[in-house]
């Protein structure tokens, strides 16, 4: 939030533009259509373009996914009853390294967020980033949070930290080289989640 990245936040597209680009998509080929926000949750008043741009895209016949931040129990709910298929919320690293990464939520947060959308019925989609100058272990430590969840994610995504000058991450690791894991390491880890995890995609 506070990084000189020389990006500018911009207010929610209008379901007019999501729906746009879904038939954009749709043409192109695309079976599911993935909408996100880069900010802490949705609010209340943003719920109602968000549920009609859900509906919209799957009068499209394509799946739907979306990735808002934290969500509440209500909210959750009503993108379940909205027909949304995917929702992503990544725990992003493990419970020991989370706080030398993330600052704008909790550790504990992101699990009301998962609880919440699981018991919504919607498919949980939560993986994390590797890469942020974390040590083999955060990485077992975050796989492990996720495996030993009620139900495993649906999907687990595993990302790798694409550094950008002016962020936090991106400076130290500019002054660590060492912070950013090989593609062995990375391999490794996606192979590790698909052994704890085998139902996930």
């Amino acid at each position: 939030a506070s990084a000189e990245s020389g990006l500018k936040a911009e207010k929610l597209m209008s379901v007019q533009a999501v729906m746009q680009a879904a038939a954009q998509a749709k043409d192109a080929g695309s079976s599911r259509f993935c909408m996100g926000a880069a900010w802490r949750n949705p609010k209340d008043r943003d719920m109602p373009a968000i549920v009609e741009m859900v509906k919209g895209v799957r009068q499209m016949g394509m799946e739907t996914c979306m990735t808002l931040g934290m969500l509440s129990e209500s909210q959750a709910d009503m993108l379940a009853e909205a027909g949304l298929d995917y929702y992503n919320h990544n725990i992003d690293t493990s419970p020991e390294h989370y706080e030398k990464v993330i600052t704008t939520r909790t550790f504990d947060d992101r699990l009301v967020t998962l609880e919440n959308v699981r018991n919504s019925g919607i498919n949980v989609c939560s993986g994390g980033i590797v890469g942020m100058g974390e040590a083999r272990e955060d990485r077992v430590g975050f796989l492990h949070a996720l495996a030993v969840l009620p139900v495993h994610p649906q999907s687990v995504p595993i990302n790798a930290l694409v550094p950008v000058k002016g962020t936090v991450l991106g400076n130290m690791l500019a002054d660590t080289p060492l912070a950013k894991i090989d593609e062995i390491e990375f391999v490794r880890t996606v192979a590790v989640a698909r052994i704890v995890m085998p139902e996930s995609m």
